[in-house]
């Protein structure tokens, strides 16, 4: 994706799922993966919530048609990167946002990331039951 002239761009990241996004003036559709918001998250009502999140601060979200292209991770992350990433574009296309959007704490990525299976256990931290006789 390639910044053009009225093209504002944000990345977003949440566990193993990237999302880019583009904003352009428009009528506030937002595509994610060339499909709508529906489409991608089926009947996940609070996925589709999780994502829209910065579109309620920004007043003048219904002038700006989003784009998004979103791979990695499992839907909950895909969620949260959404997120990030329009929150972003958001604050490229206008930085007097950003305190409003730091309030709501779109602008700062969760770094949580599944831990590692470790060897001679059945997950990272659970053991097998142990037998004293």
């Amino acid at each position: 994706m390639e910044p053009t002239l009225n093209t504002y761009l944000g990345t977003g990241r949440r566990k193993r799922s990237v999302a880019r996004v583009k904003v352009l003036k428009g009528s506030g559709r937002v595509s994610v993966n060339e499909r709508t918001l529906d489409e991608f998250f089926g009947g996940l009502e609070r996925h589709k919530k999780q994502a829209m999140r910065p579109l309620a601060v920004f007043p003048s979200a219904n002038n700006f048609d989003f784009s998004v292209r979103v791979e990695g991770g499992g839907i909950t992350g895909q969620a949260g990167a959404i997120s990030m990433g329009i929150a972003r574009a958001i604050l490229s296309l206008d930085e007097t946002m950003r305190k409003a959007l730091r309030q709501e704490g779109l602008l700062t990525r969760d770094s949580r990331e599944v831990e590692r299976k470790k060897p001679g256990k059945p997950k990272a931290r659970k053991r097998f039951q142990f037998s004293k006789r």
